[in-house]
């Protein structure tokens, strides 16, 4: 599970092959004990829960970098190694 970046305590992983259980591209988020799954085009949570805050962040993060994460979203579907992100800052 690559980590694309790390901010304020924020880990947002990719996984590889990860298209098939959410049908679309997201990311993993984990804060603390924490979890969400976060959708790439639209910054709503699929699945789990993670603080309001925190989630405001994220979908900031999505924001600044959709192009990138739609990048690495297409590498990782298909196995292939994946770039990091720069955090926010």
């Amino acid at each position: 599970m690559p980590v694309l970046s790390r901010f304020y305590g924020v880990v947002v992983l990719m996984y590889f092959f990860d298209n098939r259980q959410h049908q679309q591209p997201h990311i993993h988020v984990q804060y603390g004990d924490q979890e969400a799954v976060i959708s790439i085009p639209d910054g709503n949570v699929i699945t789990g829960l993670i603080s309001t805050s925190k989630l405001k962040l994220v979908q900031a993060w999505i924001e600044i970098h959709q192009d990138e994460l739609m990048t690495d979203w297409r590498l990782a579907v298909t196995g292939q190694a994946i770039s990091k992100i720069e955090p926010l800052k």
